[in-house]
């Protein structure tokens, strides 16, 4: 499972990306900038890439990371792949998957 452009840039949550993509994001429940990419090839890499903003993708990432530690993960493995695909798929679509009402998203560090 790569994660394509994983490496993305802090900035503010409605700062634009480069390609000027735009979505209505299933996090924050507004149009925002998308990512630039979809970040994997699969069917759950393109409904990111329509449906995810580059804002709710930098929070995923944290929440990854968390994820790998907690569960001490081992990318290399599908076993650890699936699992961390069924987590991105519930962090977006499932169960609490939105904001509470009138959420603000930590200002990104420079």
């Amino acid at each position: 499972m790569g994660c394509g452009s994983g490496a993305i840039n802090p900035r503010s949550a409605d700062e634009p990306n480069k390609t000027g993509h735009k979505v209505f994001c299933v996090k924050f429940q507004r149009e925002m900038p998308g990512l630039d990419e979809v970040p994997f090839d699969n069917p759950l890499g393109q409904r990111i890439y329509d449906n995810v903003s580059l804002a709710a993708w930098k929070l995923w990432l944290e929440q990854m990371k968390m994820i790998m530690n907690e569960y001490r993960l081992n990318l290399g493995t599908t076993e650890a792949q699936e699992f961390v695909l069924k987590q991105m798929e519930d962090y977006f679509w499932g169960e609490g998957a939105a904001f509470p009402p009138g959420y603000q998203p930590p200002q990104a560090k420079n």
